[in-house]
């Protein structure tokens, strides 16, 4: 599904990835730790192609870093959702519209928009809020309506960039038990995050990147995760 070859990547002095090798299996829940420029987001923008390596390649499903044209790679991107920790969402459009957004701008037809929007956020819990304002909602309510939009066109990737990042800790649980949710459905899920008791909570595999290098880590239940 993921597959990351003998990657390196310099962004000015820092040396983000030194000759990475990774492997993560289709339906995985992965959590990404490590210290703040360690390079977590690195990663994720590394997998929607946002980002080149100097060398090595980077496999998400059928796409290459090294063979993939520019043009392809928006095709990438609608088999991908991504969660940003700032939500991104359009202050003047109702919550339907700003799920629909992503469907529209593929050319889904008129019907089968509103019905993709409301199964997404009936799976959210919003189905009663489509028609708010996102200025409207509380923080948790609005990075639900942000994972209802990742999902909507049903990627078998879901990249979150710090989901949890601004909420309170009861409601960083409510997230991420819904993305663990839609991980049972089959799809891969990576999690970038900075918050080691949700870790402990919502248990799965741990990746930590550190020193260039990205380690698989586990920890005993009463245990803190190495930083």
């Amino acid at each position: 599904m993921i597959t990351l070859s003998d990657v390196s990547l310099q962004l000015g002095r820092n040396q983000v990835f030194d000759h990475v090798d990774l492997q993560i299996e289709r339906g995985e829940l992965v959590y990404i730790v490590g210290g703040s420029g360690a390079g977590k987001s690195s990663l994720l923008r590394m997998l929607y192609m946002d980002l080149q390596p100097d060398s090595g390649s980077v496999q998400v499903g059928e796409f290459n870093s090294t063979l993939i044209k520019r043009s392809e790679i928006p095709y990438l991107r609608r088999h991908l959702g991504i969660v940003f920790q700032d939500f991104k969402l359009f202050d003047d459009r109702s919550v339907f519209e700003n799920v629909a957004f992503v469907l529209e701008v593929t050319g889904v037809k008129r019907k089968l928009i509103a019905k993709k929007v409301s199964d997404a956020l009936s799976e959210v819990g919003l189905s009663q809020k489509r028609n708010e304002l996102p200025v409207h909602l509380s923080g948790g309510e609005q990075q639900r309506v942000v994972i209802a939009r990742a999902i909507v066109s049903e990627p078998y990737v879901l990249l979150a960039d710090e989901p949890t990042g601004n909420l309170d800790p009861d409601v960083a649980v409510e997230i991420m038990s819904l993305i663990k949710k839609i991980n049972l459905r089959g799809i891969t899920v990576l999690t970038v995050t900075h918050d080691y008791n949700l870790v402990k909570k919502i248990p799965a595999r741990i990746l930590q990147i550190k020193d260039g290098k990205i380690f698989d880590v586990q920890f005993k239940k009463n245990e803190p995760v190495k930083r």
